[in-house]
């Protein structure tokens, strides 16, 4: 009988201000995006310093390492998310967050992240309408 081991994903974040998402693993690859700083990946593989990466909606891509770091964020995966005041679906609604838009993870804490807006306000979502860590 073999044990099955879950092997936890590797997130990082889009470092600097721009960088390019390339179609393989050269600075002379073409460019498929551009992405944000922040912006969250999923690493699915290693060639030397390039990293091949996924994003939310599961667009596949190589960034060169040194361009990410490993600053929790999150992107909005459903069309439109509450932000409330507390980790409750009862607690008071703050705002909203729309699909694709970025977050800082500043907690976690069971099926709910607080979060920060670009514009500094803070509160929390529920974990299953976000994507990233």
């Amino acid at each position: 009988m073999f044990a099955q081991v879950a092997s936890a994903r590797e997130m990082v974040s889009v470092g600097r201000t721009v960088v390019n998402l390339r179609a393989s693993a050269s600075t002379n690859a073409p460019v498929l995006f551009e992405l944000g700083k922040g912006y969250p990946l999923e690493v699915t593989s290693r060639k030397g310093q390039w990293l091949k990466v996924r994003d939310f909606e599961n667009d596949k891509g190589w960034i060169y390492r040194p361009m990410v770091d490993k600053k929790a964020h999150l992107v909005v995966k459903s069309n439109i998310a509450n932000v409330r005041s507390a980790p409750s679906t009862n607690s008071r609604i703050l705002g909203k967050v729309q699909y694709g838009e970025l977050l800082r993870t500043l907690e976690h804490r069971s099926n709910w992240v607080r979060v920060q807006r670009e514009s500094g306000s803070k509160g929390w979502v529920s974990r299953g309408l976000l994507w990233g860590w």
